[in-house]
């Protein structure tokens, strides 16, 4: 982003006349920010700051992630991928699958990254590999030949959108691991165990090392540490993925979950989360973390801005991360996932929806649809700002030559050096030449909409 704040002023047949906004801000935006902020206890304190991968990520801002795994290929459509069920690897033929296809769901929507469930629960692993014979390797679909990883990155980097993987090391039911340990969770500590582990490395360094940079490497449900029983990933990544976003461990977690599966983040959200005292970041269960995920903490030492995460398929009852038949209905409504935008990303968080992929290996016409109509509406929300300024300081002001309709305001803080404004006031000034307060609150970071 070029300026510590932008505004953007957009048109709409019923909105708020206004001849000029203003943005009001108390003395956290200077024209040469200090990396220090004011301390509750009189001190200072050197404010958390992003990497670049994580800044990337935070502007991606809108992401899809596409569940597909084996028990949806062979039939079995138990909510979730819940199912313990091991399967021929031969009923795996999802003659028409399509990452082309599936990708078309991402640019209807705008989206800027998409994630693949490149293993998830029942642990069949879509990429080419050696460490057990249980993957696409033993498949039927394409002889044994194809590589669904592989394709899924390629159509990413022809439609411009960055790539990330996912996959489950807390549960594999190949392994019988439920709950991060063998034995269906009774296993920490035992020989099954460690096998389990040098596996997991192996298929980190596998995804991590064969498809070019991505955007994040996803653990489902978090990693355990090698300290807590599990396997030793976090160096495999460091290793090939150096710009990428790592989520999550309790050694490292470059974002947080926002602690809901229901579309929203707190307000304010703050980009900051507590540190562990020994320096190391802490997981999403962890008693200090745990009560913040929905808020974040202002000035706290660690950056791990938040994730909202949502299944489209999430109305009338449903709550489906994975195609099920006679699930076409449930598809959040165009309200409902404006609604959401509105309170993730317009929240300083990251807004990522998940898409089912069918037994036959597409993306259902009508949640493209769907998407479609919903990146329409953000289109036509954001995409044409009638009035645009930025600068450092106190007061940021934006002056039209002539009155223009306003609804919306979309504020942006300028977080490479930290979330450095602690609250602001907009005010508009109105056609008899009055001021009149239109917004106020604390958090910016990122992305704020009003």
């Amino acid at each position: 982003m070029p300026s510590v704040s932008r505004r953007r002023f957009l048109q709409s047949a019923t909105a708020l006349g206004v001849t000029q906004g203003l943005l009001q801000s108390p003395a956290s935006l200077l024209a040469q920010p200090p990396v220090t902020a004011n301390s509750n206890t009189g001190g200072t304190i050197e404010l958390a700051r992003p990497t670049a991968a994580q800044q990337r990520w935070q502007d991606c801002e809108l992401g899809l992630i596409y569940h597909f795994d084996m028990p949806v290929a062979a039939g079995d459509t138990a909510p979730n991928n819940t199912t313990r069920k091991r399967f021929d690897p031969a009923l795996y033929n999802p003659t028409k699958l399509d990452t082309d296809q599936w990708i078309e769901a991402a640019k209807a929507l705008g989206a800027k990254y998409a994630v693949f469930t490149a293993t998830h629960f029942n642990g069949f692993m879509q990429w080419q590999s050696d460490l057990y014979p249980y993957g696409v390797k033993q498949a039927k679909w394409r002889d044994g030949k194809g590589d669904v990883v592989a394709d899924f990155v390629e159509s990413c980097r022809k439609a411009d959108i960055l790539p990330g993987i996912y996959f489950s090391t807390h549960r594999n039911v190949y392994w019988e691991v439920w709950g991060h340990y063998v034995d269906w969770g009774r296993g920490r500590g035992t020989e099954k165990q460690q096998q389990f582990n040098r596996v997991a490395e192996k298929m980190t360094e596998e995804l991590c090392s064969r498809y070019g940079p991505l955007v994040q490497i996803w653990f489902d449900a978090g990693v355990m540490t090698p300290q807590q029983g599990g396997p030793d990933v976090l160096p495999i990544f460091e290793q090939h993925q150096p710009d990428s976003v790592f989520y999550h461990s309790g050694q490292r977690s470059d974002h947080r979950w926002i602690g809901n599966e229901a579309g929203h983040a707190g307000s304010p959200c703050w980009a900051t989360m507590p540190a562990a005292s020994d320096g190391e970041f802490v997981s999403h269960n962890s008693s200090l973390w745990k009560p913040h995920l929905h808020s974040g903490v202002a000035g706290a030492a660690r950056w791990s801005p938040g994730m909202v995460d949502v299944p489209l398929r999430g109305a009338n009852g449903t709550h489906n991360w994975f195609w099920s038949p006679n699930q076409d209905d449930d598809a959040l409504s165009l309200s409902t996932l404006e609604t959401m935008y509105d309170q993730s990303v317009g929240r300083n968080c990251n807004f990522i929806l998940g898409e089912v992929v069918n037994s036959e290996g597409l993306v259902p016409e009508s949640d493209i649809e769907r998407l479609q109509a919903f990146g329409d509406r953000l289109r036509e929300r954001f995409a044409t700002p009638v009035g645009e300024t930025s600068g450092f300081g106190e007061l940021v002001e934006l002056t039209f030559a002539a009155p223009q309709r306003v609804d919306q305001v979309v504020l942006m803080e300028d977080i490479e050096q930290g979330e450095r404004v602690r609250s602001y006031v907009v005010e508009g000034r109105t056609e008899d030449g009055a001021w009149h307060p239109l917004a106020k609150g604390q958090s910016i970071g990122a992305l704020l909409n009003n």
